[in-house]
């Protein structure tokens, strides 16, 4: 095995500069994938990431560490209105590393409507299974065969008395051992994210991994880059150091994710004449809904994502009133007391009672509904990335709904009470006292809580120049020697957790690039 050549820019004493056959910035579920399929294929590979480099020995599994080393801007990224927070991955692996290990293939709805919409026909469930198939064989996606714990029994219990849909979720996981920590980084490593799988195995086919390097801009000219300039991070990832790196690449790989890669083609000034970059972004924002059990629950503990329900996932057809899928997210001690929206004694008796407590979230199906156009990326005065979401009435009624759907399905499952997670709700003791009072609340932003770890769209494929700013193989229209491999490039929300689809996207798109690089080179 050859020396793996990592270097941890907040070290450098010096500026730098890097040749590669493709430069790839960013490391996780895009990135990852088209660094080891480039690097497989013999090209030259530098990867740049802005986060660290933190392995399994790293992962204390305390939330305050884990907010400060793995994610953006210490866990309170929100959009600019500061209505929606929104959890994302900085680290080498990206939300690989912390995300929940929830592996669903793209519904097959979803990519009718990117046909029917977008131009996107080779994108059909056939044409995309041997993908998916590849990418769950090498991150060892398959159902989770292990009881769920008690958070996600509740979706199980609620539904089948109430006669909803519910199925077991698949899950990137091997030998896992149920600790429930996975938005901490997996202390183990079952988790087989970027960290553990591609990005380790491109370091072993010879590529360069530069971390805490934060890409500034691309420099083009003539309809082609020339060169990446970035700028190392201090020991904490937070601020420059002065010393430069510099790269040089017949092509390029942008896999920052959907508010990082419009944010460094702003910066770039990309040509965009159709004023499409950093637009349509969507988040499938969440709603929560917490419920107080007889028995003893633990939602801290077990798989965090086991069980869900698409019952209201597609309500009429795609075009109709925005649907949302139902799951359940772990608590832990310092999100759930950030989160609850009481305070004095009723904050400190409700979290008390932590161990007996479930919670519920709708992920809204954005992109779909006339009135769900997204949101936008731009940049602050230093260049920094700010997203603009304004809710619209139709999701605010999306909101309305699942409130409803999930309260109702705690109650089905045995809650003794329930609490939608808004300022003017309380703790209701039956659902026909809920569904009253939910009824209601007013939808509005500050009084419904909000968040998303979904983020996708502002750099959209599809057929038609004038809609989309990339082909349907993630080509960039405006410059010939750039691709992005992330979830920028859906035009809508997938309608599910992303992470498979952007892992399968990449796969298929990566692949196709290795042969269009290595064809010109004469490889």
């Amino acid at each position: 095995m050859r020396t793996r050549k990592v270097i941890d820019a907040s070290t450098l004493s010096d500026d730098v500069t890097l040749e590669a056959d493709v430069a790839v910035i960013g490391t996780g579920a895009g990135g990852g994938f088209a660094a080891e399929i480039l690097a497989s294929s013999g090209l030259k590979v530098v990867m740049l990431e802005e986060g660290g480099y933190f392995t399994n020995q790293d992962f204390s599994l305390r939330e305050s560490d884990a907010f400060r080393d793995l994610y953006q801007e210490n866990a309170a990224r929100k959009t600019k209105d500061s209505a929606i927070n929104i959890l994302q991955g900085k680290a080498v692996g990206g939300s690989t590393v912390v995300n929940w290990t929830t592996s669903f293939r793209t519904p097959a709805n979803t990519l009718a409507h990117w046909r029917a919409h977008w131009g996107m026909e080779e994108y059909t469930p056939s044409k995309l299974a041997p993908w998916f198939q590849e990418v769950e064989r090498r991150l060892d996606i398959a159902p989770w065969t292990g009881d769920p714990n008690e958070n996600n029994n509740v979706v199980r219990r609620g539904a089948e008395k109430l006669g909803w849909h519910w199925g077991v979720i698949r899950r990137n996981v091997r030998r896992c051992q149920n600790l429930g920590y996975c938005g901490m980084g997996c202390p183990v490593n079952a988790k087989r994210s970027m960290l553990v799988t591609t990005v380790p195995a491109a370091l072993d086919l010879g590529s360069v991994l530069v971390h805490r390097a934060r890409a500034e801009r691309l420099l083009h000219r003539g309809g082609k880059v020339g060169g990446l300039q970035a700028i190392a991070l201090d020991g904490e990832g937070r601020l420059p150091t002065g010393k430069r790196i510099s790269v040089n690449a017949r092509h390029f790989v942008l896999a920052s994710g959907a508010i990082g890669t419009p944010a460094l083609l702003l910066r770039s000034n990309a040509p965009d004449p159709e004023d499409l970059l950093g637009k349509r972004t969507f988040l499938h924002p969440v709603n929560v809904s917490v419920a107080l059990m007889p028995e003893l629950v633990e939602p801290f503990h077990g798989a965090p994502q086991s069980l869900y329900s698409d019952h209201f996932l597609w309500p009429g057809s795609a075009g109709g009133e925005i649907g949302y899928k139902l799951e359940v997210p772990p608590l832990f001690p310092q999100l759930s007391a950030a989160v609850m929206k009481i305070h004095g004694h009723g904050h400190a008796e409700l979290m008390a009672r932590l161990p007996h407590m479930n919670a519920c979230i709708a992920l809204m199906r954005d992109g779909f509904h006339p009135e769900s156009i997204g949101g936008t990326v731009s940049l602050h005065d230093d260049g920094s990335p700010i997203i603009d979401y304004p809710i619209s009435d139709a999701m605010w009624d999306g909101f309305k709904r699942a409130y409803l759907s999930m309260a109702e399905m705690q109650f089905a499952a045995g809650a003794e009470e329930v609490l939608p997670l808004h300022t003017e709700a309380r703790r209701y003791k039956t659902w026909a006292e809920a569904r009253t009072a939910i009824q209601q609340l007013p939808m509005e932003i500050f009084k419904a809580y909000l968040g998303s770890a979904h983020v996708m769209g502002g750099c959209p494929m599809g057929g038609d120049s004038r809609t989309s700013l990339l082909d349907t193989l993630g080509s960039y229209r405006h410059l010939e020697n750039l691709s992005v491999m992330d979830g920028s490039v859906f035009p809508t929300s997938v309608g599910a957790n992303p992470q498979l689809s952007i892992y399968c996207v990449a796969m298929r798109n990566a692949t196709a690039l290795a042969r269009r690089l290595n064809s010109s080179s004469g490889i």
